[in-house]
């Protein structure tokens, strides 16, 4: 059986719980913090440091880290440009359905196609989307080479790496820019939680 003919023996189950039920149990709103940068500006840093603070006050949340995700739904995915595209369609579609259990979901993925987080915002909802650019500079990405790709990919070791043989197509009207040279992991996760204040206390709605 083809996956066109599949399509039309698929039938969407609708849950008995609703997305209010959700918000009022876990006193919170879903919302997806897209992450976007270069390798090495700070974005796993800053998600992993975002969600403890977000666990520690009491919120239900869950980082969906790019290499993380590589490692087990994604594992069959390359770096071309047709195969980030997939990578980027698979993770706003596990977003999606973790906002939909009511999850704040934080994402950590270089995603370097305007096109691709365009995808994204749709897949999981503009209300529920808020794309946030780690925009440390390429020099000062380049210069911390925490995994040793940069001097990697300019040795020609490396393809299709983004910033240096593949392109990085920065976000035209994020909702934040952070560059981690200039600010704090403190001073940034500050500003991602102001971001979405407005889904952390259900009982204001």
């Amino acid at each position: 059986m083809d996956q066109q003919n599949t399509a039309r023996d698929l039938v969407w189950q609708s849950s008995q719980t609703s997305t209010q039920e959700r918000r009022v149990l876990l006193k919170q709103s879903p919302v997806t913090l897209w992450m976007t940068g270069l390798s090495g500006a700070g974005k796993s840093t800053l998600a992993f440091h975002l969600e403890k603070r977000l666990i520690d006050a009491g919120h239900a949340c869950f980082v969906l880290d790019g290499d993380n995700v590589r490692h087990g739904l994604n594992r069959d995915l390359g770096f071309s440009p047709h195969a980030r595209t997939e990578n980027i369609r698979r993770i706003a579609e596990v977003a999606k359905l973790m906002n939909a259990a009511g999850l704040i979901v934080i994402t950590s993925f270089i995603s370097p196609y305007r096109d691709d987080r365009s995808m994204a915002r749709e897949i999981i909802g503009s209300d529920a989307f808020r794309e946030v650019h780690i925009s440390t500079t390429l020099q000062q990405c380049e210069h911390r080479d925490p995994k040793g790709l940069y001097q990697k990919a300019r040795a020609g070791l490396i393809s299709e790496f983004t910033g240096i043989s593949a392109p990085y197509e920065p976000p035209i009207a994020p909702c934040l820019s952070l560059d981690t040279s200039a600010s704090s992991v403190e001073a940034c996760t500050e500003r991602m939680l102001a971001l979405i204040q407005p889904f952390l206390d259900e009982t204001r709605r």
